[in-house]
């Protein structure tokens, strides 16, 4: 087991992996950016090491100062988190020639998974059921009619490389297909550094689904099961839950199945996950893997009670899996809101500032992840995300009274932040009968647009 280890990233997921860390005994070493000098986790570290000014580029993405923080305090292992480097395939690699090792995916699987084209074909040969469409990347706009015409209206255009919903466009007609490619192009290659994109079928209002994985370097796989991600907002997730309220056992025991054969066929280490589309009939289909632990893994631990932050640390150092698939147990639903600083009255615009005065909620049932505290200036620099709410309980009914009371108890001033619109969704009738798509939050915010609450 290691002994001391270097967080590359900063805000709540830094602090959860320090607290991983300190019950196993395993010393830290935190690693910030100017601005973030009076973050919490560079008060909670053993030790920490400013590795460059504000911009992400200029710390939080710059390998070489991460590495030479990392051999400076001689750590044996740098845990990515998610974000900045995590499912960077050229750091993984540096980190190894380095002797540092990466708590993570080979960096093998990260780029072979990280390319959407790539990851299809993984996924089509292991069995699972793919979104009609483009197998190689789509180099014009010609290239895509053809594809469109093949596949049938809608399309989405989607960057072989990143998420996010950056260099993402759905298609109704040929004419919208010209002009969303090149300003796709354009986008991927600002984003990702890649303008490759490839077209499928658009799934209209599907559920978003995602198996939690695990897998260790003696060839053993299991999944956690489920999470539902379909409450979104310009394909960025806002609320999860598990379990679905879409899946039924045999639906379920089939998308695990077929998941885990999905990362077991690429000799996939460490955690990650396989995330479906599914449509209004059940069909489902792959859509993505992600390479790494994800924002919303809380939900998992608190239906199975197993810590995926110390599974991963665990898996790294060499340890076989604790678990077989039979052992994994699910103790009743967990539901988590990302609570943004966000002023959902206006667009969701971001609302960085001073936090004068704040309460986190507490009592039953609810965990509150977090690096802000009264007195934080909250940093127009990084994403916007200030906390992570998390509410469990015996029933998905009891779930969201115990999320609706922590809600009502997160008081934060001056700063405006997306707690009101996660009063909304929870009280809406479509999201409390669990009958919802992706599709929800637009209807539900033009609704309110024109002085609906249901």
């Amino acid at each position: 087991m290691f002994t001391k280890i270097l967080i590359a990233n900063r805000g709540e997921v830094a602090i959860r992996i320090i607290r991983a860390c300190k019950e196993m005994g395993i010393s830290t070493v935190a690693v910030f950016s100017e601005i973030d000098s009076d973050s919490l986790h560079v008060r909670l570290a053993d030790e920490a090491i400013c590795i460059g000014k504000a911009p992400a580029s200029e710390s939080y993405l710059n390998i070489p100062s991460i590495i030479s923080a990392a051999e400076i305090t001689d750590v044996e292992a740098i845990h990515p988190g998610y974000g900045f480097l995590a499912e960077d395939a050229h750091f993984a690699e540096i980190c190894e020639s380095c002797q540092i090792r990466f708590i993570g995916p080979t960096p093998e699987n990260i780029r072979l998974m990280g390319d959407k084209m790539a990851a299809k074909k993984v996924a089509k040969k292991a069995g699972l059921p793919i979104i009609p469409g483009s197998l190689d990347v789509v180099a014009t706009k010609e290239g895509a009619l053809k594809i469109a015409k093949k596949i049938k209206y809608p399309v989405i255009i989607k960057a072989a490389h990143g998420g996010g919903g950056k260099g993402m466009r759905v298609c109704h007609n040929d004419v919208r297909l010209v002009g969303a490619f090149l300003t796709a192009q354009r986008e991927a290659e600002a984003a990702f550094g890649s303008p490759h994109l490839y077209i499928e079928k658009y799934i209209e209002e599907p559920r978003h689904i995602e198996f939690q994985l695990l897998g260790d370097s003696h060839g053993h796989v299991i999944h956690l099961g489920e999470r539902d991600c379909t409450v979104q907002r310009r394909h960025q997730k806002l609320i999860e839950e598990s379990p679905s309220p879409a899946l039924d056992k045999r639906l379920r025991r089939k998308m695990g199945e077929l998941a885990v054969r999905c990362a077991r066929s690429i000799g996939y280490v460490n955690a990650g996950t396989i995330e479906f589309l599914q449509d209004k009939h059940n069909n489902f289909y792959f859509m993505e893997m992600n390479t790494r632990i994800q924002v919303e893994h809380p939900v998992t631990e608190m239906l199975t009670g197993i810590d995926l932050v110390k599974e991963q640390i665990r898996i790294a150092s060499g340890e076989s899996l604790r678990k077989k698939q039979d052992d994994v147990e699910f103790k009743g639903s967990s539901i988590e809101c990302r609570i943004y600083a966000e002023d959902p009255e206006h667009d969701f615009r971001p609302c960085p500032g001073k936090i004068a005065s704040l309460n986190l909620p507490g009592g039953p049932g609810v965990r509150v992840d977090t690096h802000i505290y009264a007195g934080y200036e909250i940093s127009p620099y990084y994403d916007s995300m200030i906390a992570k709410l998390i509410s469990f309980a015996d029933t998905r009914k009891h779930a969201i009274s115990v999320m609706r009371r922590a809600l009502d108890e997160f008081m934060i001033e001056p700063i405006k932040t997306t707690v009101p619109f996660h009063k909304k969704v929870l009280s809406n009738t479509a999201f409390l009968r669990g009958k919802y798509s992706t599709a929800f939050t637009d209807k539900l915010l033009e609704k309110n647009k024109g002085g609906g609450t249901k």
